[in-house]
């Protein structure tokens, strides 16, 4: 009789045959570094759509005060010819102001957010994945830019009603959309970086009421920069909401404007922004 009987072979990882499925599967690699920020962004932006999906409240309480500046302050300064326009009526002049001002002020406080979610231990959770900081930040600064821009949409809707001679070129209202992304996606990582150093909601809350009507006076938003006095020009020239509203007065109602300069230093800004809050992500955390 022969010996023990042969022992039988390995299945290979490269299949038994010709024909006959792999053994051995091996999954794809998990997408690491830079790779997921498409995805991040696109899910933080479909995660604020949801909210106003669910909760429309807020869209609608937002866009009072708006309202308000076009019908009340636009109109009585439009009568009264106090500001000079360079010959448009006021009221078309301040629409872009208003609604840079409307998104900033969606922006600015959007670090209460992450506030919440380092205290509700979600926070903790997203800095243990593969992810970087870096995207983290750009999908939650992008995705206030989608709830701004939904109000910017609302400004326009009551704008056109009330008369303001707006452009309908898709190409410009592509534009528009565009700076006011980015101008929300600034201001929300200033409120981020805010929340990186003051780790508390109630002090966030403080410090973004102080500085959101000096950012919005200390801008082109509601009269021409040439009638400041000269150190409120030297403000206003740093200061990123001045760009974001010239790129709108350009773009919807065709004034003279800035339009590269302006999208580099908003584009700029953001990158900046998102640098600094994710620098101070980790201390945000502990």
């Amino acid at each position: 009789m022969s010996g023990a009987p042969a022992a039988p072979r390995p299945a290979s990882a490269e299949g038994t045959g010709p024909g006959r499925p792999d053994l051995l599967l091996v999954p794809p690699r998990a997408r690491t570094g830079w790779r997921v920020l498409p995805a991040r962004v696109v899910a933080m932006c479909v995660v604020e759509l949801q909210k106003l999906r669910h909760d429309r409240t807020e869209l609608y309480t937002r866009a009072v005060q708006p309202a308000l500046w076009l019908l009340i302050f636009g109109e009585t300064f439009t009568r009264i010819k106090a500001i000079p326009t360079g010959g448009i009526p006021y009221i078309d002049f301040l629409a872009p102001g208003i609604i840079a001002q409307s998104a900033m002020f969606i922006a600015i406080f959007y670090g209460i957010m992450i506030i919440w979610e380092r205290d509700a231990g979600i926070l903790t959770k997203l800095l243990v994945t593969p992810t970087p900081r870096a995207a983290l930040i750009s999908g939650k600064a992008f995705a206030s830019g989608v709830k701004a821009l939904i109000q910017a949409v609302v400004v326009i809707v009551i704008a056109a009603a009330l008369g303001v001679g707006l452009t309908w070129n898709p190409l410009r209202l592509l534009g528009v959309a565009v700076v006011v992304v980015l101008g929300s996606a600034f201001f929300s990582c200033l409120s981020m970086t805010i929340a990186g150093i003051v780790l508390t909601r109630d002090r966030l809350m403080g410090i973004g009421q102080a500085i959101t009507m000096p950012l919005f006076f200390a801008s082109n938003a509601l009269y021409p920069v040439a009638i400041m006095p000269g150190w409120l020009q030297v403000v206003s020239k740093i200061n990123p909401l001045s760009y974001q509203v010239d790129a709108l007065r350009g773009l919807l109602l065709g004034t003279p404007s800035h339009l590269l300069l302006d999208f580099g230093v908003l584009v700029l800004a953001a990158a900046v922004g998102i640098a600094a809050a994710s620098s101070l992500l980790g201390r945000l955390a502990r």
